[in-house]
């Protein structure tokens, strides 16, 4: 995966992957007030291009940008990279932890399980 989004970076990502492609002033329309300059926004966009998450292609005189990186795809090589480094690539431990803080009951648990072995049974495994 790429490297990590800085919290502004994930804002914008975020109202790109809601949104879908989007030119920098509707991204600065959709940021939340008070909104920051149109050029401080164009230097985090440019930001994420260089670090591959967004795509640019010329539209008229200016350019529209897309996600090059889903939602889907960022948060689980985020959350891949919390269980590698504090919980020894175990994803038990995580869930474990959750459980013993009372993060997530019994009945959670029970209904992840299920879901991963439908996911299993639908793929085959």
């Amino acid at each position: 995966m790429k490297s990590r989004l800085t919290a502004k970076e994930e804002d914008i990502m975020q109202i790109v992957w809601d949104n879908g492609d989007l030119f920098i002033r509707d991204i600065v329309a959709k940021l939340p007030e008070p909104k920051p300059n149109y050029n401080t926004v164009a230097t985090q966009v440019k930001f994420l291009e260089e670090k591959g998450f967004l795509g640019r292609r010329p539209m008229a005189n200016s350019f529209q940008y897309t996600a090059l990186v889903s939602e889907k795809e960022y948060r689980g090589s985020t959350i891949g990279e919390v269980v590698a480094r504090y919980y020894g690539n175990s994803y038990s431990q995580l869930i474990s932890q959750f459980v013993e803080e009372d993060k997530m009951d019994l009945d959670e648990l029970k209904e992840l399980i299920a879901s991963i072995e439908q996911n299993r049974d639908r793929n085959g495994k």
